[in-house]
């Protein structure tokens, strides 16, 4: 097999990588336990370039040492003012996938060279001979720039379509939009018509989000405020965009916003869509265009897909269907999709990945049980087979030996709640937490034989377990009760999700900062650790409680008052 090629979704606001490894695709997951990269980059006088979720969370302390939403201006010629300098944004860009391919190399411990990049379908040339530039400074050479559009059909799956099929993209990012109308026909993509907008995005709900806001608070335009205040705005108007995709109303709280000034402000879901349905609207107008430019019309379109984090709001999903006449197709993680069709490519290019023929559908999705008792979806509901996907896990816990395989099936959001098919276990030698990877592949034949395959990929050891027609045989009656029991139970069965998500960061974090304070008490003030201690406390009694809300606000409040702690700890580490 030739070299490996890795996968990248170089988005606006968030960036991913993967590559296809032992015959299935992967995302990696940075140092921060994310398949999610912020696309933000922080230039700190003291040190070389920082990126993602850290560069980001400076938005609002250092706004203008931090460049955002670089991909809004690449191809442009714009430079991104940085303090009292001038850089390019490809040299911005560089910087990120740079970073990305740093996390692909950590997260796998090989080396890469080689890569195909996502782009908007109507990046001209310029923008994308600026995106191989930007790559190739990053020290990576690009296989393929492929459109973002056919990397998410590749990623729904040419398996799940037949001859002739129309399908839709609905790709609205953090900072750029676009609708792409495709035809497949004898195996092969075609794209039909594209419309789209480089400066329409999450970016602009969240500025405008943050302009009714501080309306409020002030009684002018959010333009009128001094980038520190305009940094603060903005980041209740993401948050408050992001938790009102889930829930029907939202308090927004932003003290001492000028160093006096407090503001607090409840925005419930009916307010939030009179603000986004102008912005919304647009993207709808750029569907109209791309739907007359296809020659088709509604009847014609096959499926609806959404791609980008945008594409989570409940107003989108409400407009979509109301122009298409359709339901979009839910199936897909908004945030991957993209980077899961690169890292696909990436994988045919380098020959690790086959065209197969497809045959028949997965009545309900397969997975595996995972630390704290979630279910991990590896083929989702109405995958056609045969198919074969899988995952790389970790041990959460340090000398672990073995990893248990709980092999499920169902809807729901708890592993305790869906159907168990088999059980097996691989052992791998002790090591440290995180340290051990096990690659984890569901194949799934014409026949209905499930194949299970965990292999340790630092030794090699592997074991297989085949489970008979019980993926695919099925009988109506016991996916209709499935299905309608995980629509019955989606509001408690999510709750229980953030609940034991946020249970395992605690886990995490308690320990953590305890013996942080143990090593370092000497090198904090008496108030850093007073605060440290009423939030570690404050933590231990959420942890009793079974409210996920007030468990991840603890969660967060900590992480906040442990800034002066981690500080130290890098320091030392610098320093040692």
């Amino acid at each position: 097999m030739s070299e490996k090629i890795l996968g990248i979704d170089l988005g606006t606001t968030n960036s991913l990588v993967g590559v296809v490894d032992s015959g299935f695709p992967i995302l990696f997951a940075n140092s921060e336990g994310s398949r999610i990269t912020p696309s933000v980059v922080w230039y700190s006088k003291e040190s070389s370039p920082v990126i993602g979720e850290s560069a980001r969370r400076m938005m609002t302390v250092s706004p203008n040492e931090v460049v955002a939403s670089v991909k809004r201006k690449i191809g442009s010629g714009e430079k991104c003012k940085v303090g009292d300098k001038e850089l390019s944004p490809e040299e911005v860009s560089s910087s990120i996938l740079s970073h990305l391919r740093d996390v692909a190399e950590e997260a796998s411990g090989e080396n890469f060279t080689k890569a195909v990049i996502t782009v908007p379908a109507y990046f001209n040339d310029s923008q994308r001979a600026s995106t191989k530039s930007a790559a190739e400074m990053a020290g990576l050479d690009v296989v393929r720039i492929i459109r973002e559009p056919t990397a998410a059909a590749i990623a729904y799956g040419m398996d799940k379509m037949e001859d002739k099929s129309r399908i839709v993209v609905y790709d609205f990012g953090g900072g750029t939009f676009d609708v792409s109308i495709l035809e497949l026909s004898e195996g092969v993509f075609q794209v039909i018509s594209t419309s789209g907008d480089t400066q329409l995005g999450g970016d602009d709900i969240d500025i405008a989000v943050a302009d009714f806001i501080y309306h409020k608070a002030e009684g002018c335009s959010i333009a009128e405020a001094s980038s520190e205040v305009r940094a603060l705005f903005l980041d209740a108007g993401r948050k408050c965009k992001e938790v009102l995709s889930s829930e029907k109303n939202y308090n927004i709280k932003i003290p001492f916003y000028d160093g006096v000034k407090s503001f607090e402000l409840v925005i419930t879901i009916d307010t939030l869509n009179e603000i986004l349905r102008p912005i919304i609207e647009k993207t709808i107008s750029h569907c109209h265009k791309a739907l007359i430019d296809s020659g088709f019309s509604k009847d014609d379109i096959d499926s609806i897909i959404l791609v980008g984090g945008s594409s989570r709001i409940p107003l989108v999903h409400e407009l979509v269907e109301l122009f298409f006449d359709k339901k979009p197709d839910l199936s897909q993680n908004p945030d991957e999709s993209v980077a899961l069709g690169a890292v696909t490519h990436g994988g045919v290019l380098s020959g690790a990945l086959r065209e197969i023929i497809l045959l028949d559908v997965t009545p309900l999705s397969l997975g595996v049980e995972t630390f704290g008792g979630l279910m991990n979806v590896i083929i989702p509901r109405n995958t056609t087979i045969p198919v074969k996907r899988g995952e790389l896990f970790t041990n959460a816990v340090a000398q672990q030996r073995e990893m248990a395989i709980n092999v499920l099936q169902g809807e729901r959001e708890m592993a305790k709640d869906n159907w168990k098919l088999g059980e097996f276990a691989i052992d791998f030698d002790s090591s440290g937490r995180g340290a051990a990877r096990v690659g984890v592949e569901f194949s799934l034949d014409a026949d209905g034989i499930l194949t299970v395959l965990a292999r340790d990929t630092i030794t090699g050891r592997e074991k297989i377990v085949e489970i008979k027609n019980s993926a695919v045989d099925v009988d109506d009656e016991s996916v209709e009760k499935m299905v309608n029991e995980s629509i019955e139970h989606a509001f408690d069965d999510m709750n229980e999700r953030l609940f034991a998500e946020a249970k395992m960061k605690s886990d995490e974090l308690i320990p953590a900062v305890e013996e942080g304070l143990k090593m370092l008490a000497e090198d904090l003030s008496s108030q850093e650790i007073n605060e440290i201690n009423l939030k570690l406390g404050i933590l231990k009694k959420a942890l009793k409680e079974n409210c996920p809300k007030d468990l991840k606000n603890a969660n967060e409040a900590l992480d906040k008052a442990t800034e002066p702690l981690a500080v130290h700890i890098i320091e030392k580490a610098l320093t040692g």
